[in-house]
């Protein structure tokens, strides 16, 4: 199939040795070079030469199999048959003969050409190099590799199943090139090293598997997965949402390189919640909805148009009815808002580039501008819709400084900048007036994952003068195969201007810091039973860089509202306070989930905004999907305020994905 491509298709190869004559990488092809130069497809070179050779190798290798795995009888039973079957008809039996005998016939069912040196040539020459029964050759020998070898127990553990690991040992422990018939050599591909004595125990023994080893299972592992077939958007036009296989061709108007696939899908989602509610001493039961709804037109491969609306809500305000509590006002509120949320082109311009000059660039550069999402250290630094502009640096490394990979990312905006310190008179939150700028990285080194950043709020027009700093850096690690952790530090800090927090504090400049460390227990059931332990330290006034919730709304599910009824939370500041979470998460199998958690906030100086006094919680949450589409969630929460009303309440919500 994909020959039957278009000859300037291209193809990237996943593996390249570099054929002999050639000393640089080829990493990428196209179907009109494959069809001229491979000699399995015709190209270049008779196929029945190979051909040929790939029958004798075969034979050859049912040969290895044969000998270096004696022991099948002690394999499991249902495992013999299939194994026998596969192995070629052992010959009868024959009088012994001279070593010269066998050596005559023994000789190579196809005859290679002493010169020719090919792949097919040097597998053969190991093969049976290193399983020749020839006296004359028993030093480099099958017996010789086999003595070569570690010790994988002692004699009374019986004999074991033998595997590739073994084999690759036997390899391995040889040193220098392994000679076979004809005199031929194996040699290794440039650049590779051969192990030594002081690499011993670099190769493990294979899997060993108890008596009630289960093959079909182990297949099942890959083989038993099926498709899951996603809800389709109900518009949807051209190019496919989650489809495979062959586009058809289409326009070449951005170049033949970057051809155009276009798409258009409108596919979004539904949340509707009737909840009773009691926050501090304030009842309000409602029912509230809200509906969320992507539009995203493909314009090439890498290039696309997308658009986000929530019209049914007017920023905090959900479409709602009121039916019973002191503040009930029994209506139906309406709330619209039908301007998009986001609406941003991304695209790559390494790709653009290539289709504009008609050559293939080596280099990706991720790009986007417009209004949109703005996501950083899982939503704690940074979870808004910002207008501006940003760029990334993927997939770099550094030998030299032990960095398997590194992303950086620049990002600015000039509008709809939101921080829970930029207020307005009547001290609401304002995004007006400020600008954004930074760039945040995140980088694989020292066994772990960090996320490092940095970001400035500055101030213009009525804001002239504000300046802002923002930092962060987390490390994320699984630690001695017991606890997942994550450490993340933040600091914001004021140079000049009067970033003010509002209410009786508006004096107050955004200065702190907030630690956070979140952990999970890795247990016998490490995908569905999750217990956890989050702790948090907040000095001052900590800050996200771009946020409208507090710096503490991961640390559990008490410190999270619904964002539809006003579902009550504890203080989520961190200012001046410490505490944390202890829960339990339980995914039954992988269809449903269950949360237990209790939490705790615990002052420990004059707060400049937040709690007070001690606050503690117990929150409980219950989700099952009824279908593709539709999806269940219960949650309930008791919070204990000292001198103060306790706060409560128990909400059900269905969603529906389309």
């Amino acid at each position: 199939r994909i020959l039957s491509l278009p000859d300037e298709t291209r193809i990237f190869v996943g593996h390249d040795y570099k054929a002999p004559g050639r000393d640089v990488y080829a990493w990428e092809s196209t179907v009109g070079e494959q069809k001229a130069k491979n000699v399995h497809v015709g190209g270049g070179a008779s196929r029945n030469t190979e051909l040929a050779r790939a029958r004798a190798l075969l034979r050859r290798y049912q040969t290895v199999i044969q000998r270096i795995a004696p022991d099948v009888a002690s394999w499991p039973h249902d495992e013999q048959p299939a194994f026998r079957a596969a192995l070629p008809p052992e010959p009868a039996a024959a009088p012994a003969e001279a070593p010269a005998a066998r050596a005559r016939t023994e000789a190579p069912a196809v005859e290679e050409p002493e010169e020719e040196q090919g792949f097919f040539a040097r597998a053969t020459a190991l093969v049976t190099g290193l399983f020749s029964s020839d006296s004359k050759a028993e030093g480099e020998g099958r017996q010789s590799y086999r003595a070569k070898l570690p010790s994988s127990g002692s004699d009374d553990q019986g004999q074991r199943r033998r595997g590739p690991s073994d084999f690759t040992r036997q390899l391995a422990a040889a040193g220098g090139a392994a000679t076979g018939e004809a005199g031929k050599a194996f040699e290794a591909s440039p650049g590779v090293k051969r192990l030594d004595e002081s690499t011993e125990g670099a190769f493990g023994s294979d899997p060993q598997y108890e008596k009630d080893y289960n093959a079909d299972g182990q297949v099942d592992i890959y083989g038993g997965k099926s498709e899951v077939e996603p809800p389709r958007p109900p518009i949807e036009l051209g190019r496919k949402q989650y489809t495979e296989g062959q586009y058809d061709e289409s326009s070449t108007v951005f170049g033949v390189k970057n051809p155009l696939i276009p798409g258009l899908a409108v596919y979004g989602d539904s949340r509707t919640a009737v909840a009773y509610n009691n926050n501090k001493g304030k009842h309000l039961s409602q029912i509230a909805t809200r509906l969320n709804i992507d539009i995203d037109f493909k314009i090439t491969g890498t290039e696309r148009i997308h658009a986000f609306f929530q019209p049914i809500q007017d920023g905090g305000q959900f479409t709602r009815y009121e039916f019973a509590g002191e503040g009930a006002d029994k209506r139906l509120n309406k709330e619209f808002d039908y301007e998009p949320q986001t609406l941003f082109f991304e695209g790559d311009i390494g790709a653009m580039y290539a289709g504009l000059s008609n050559q293939y660039q080596d280099f990706d550069l991720p790009v986007t501008v417009g209004l949109f999402p703005l996501f950083l250290q899982n939503g704690i630094w940074a979870d808004d819709f910002i207008g501006g502009a940003a760029i990334s640096i993927p997939a770099q490394n550094s030998p030299a400084l032990g960095i398997s990979n590194f992303d950086v990312t620049f990002f600015g905006a000039i509008n709809d900048v939101t921080n829970t310190g930029v207020l307005d008179d009547d001290g609401n939150l304002e995004g007006n007036d400020v600008n954004v700028y930074g760039a945040t990285a995140f980088v694989e080194a020292l066994d772990g994952y960090w996320e490092l950043g940095y970001g400035a709020l500055h101030g213009y027009n009525d804001r002239e003068g504000l300046l802002a700093h923002f930092l962060t850096a987390a490390y994320s690690k699984r630690w001695y195969n017991t606890v997942s952790n994550s450490t993340r530090v933040f600091w914001n800090f004021t140079n000049i201007g009067d970033l003010k927090l509002g209410g009786d504090n508006n004096d107050q400049n955004v200065d702190g810091v907030a630690l956070i460390s979140e952990n999970s227990l890795i247990t016998g059931l490490p995908s569905t039973l999750l217990p956890y332990a989050n702790f948090f330290f907040g000095y001052n006034t900590p800050q996200s860089l771009v946020e409208d919730e507090g710096i503490l709304k991961n640390v559990g599910i008490n410190f999270e509202t619904d964002a539809l009824t006003g579902f009550p939370k504890l203080d989520d500041t961190g200012s001046n306070t410490w505490g944390g979470a202890l829960g339990l998460q339980y995914l039954f199998d992988l269809d449903q989930q269950i949360v237990f958690e209790v939490a705790m906030v615990q002052p420990f100086d004059d707060p400049v905004a937040g709690a007070e006094d001690p606050q503690y919680g117990f929150g409980i949450r219950y989700q099952i999907p009824i279908s593709r589409a539709w999806l269940i969630r219960a949650d309930a929460t008791y919070q204990i305020l000292q001198n103060e009303a306790d706060s409560k309440g128990v909400r059900l919500e269905v969603r529906r994905k389309f």
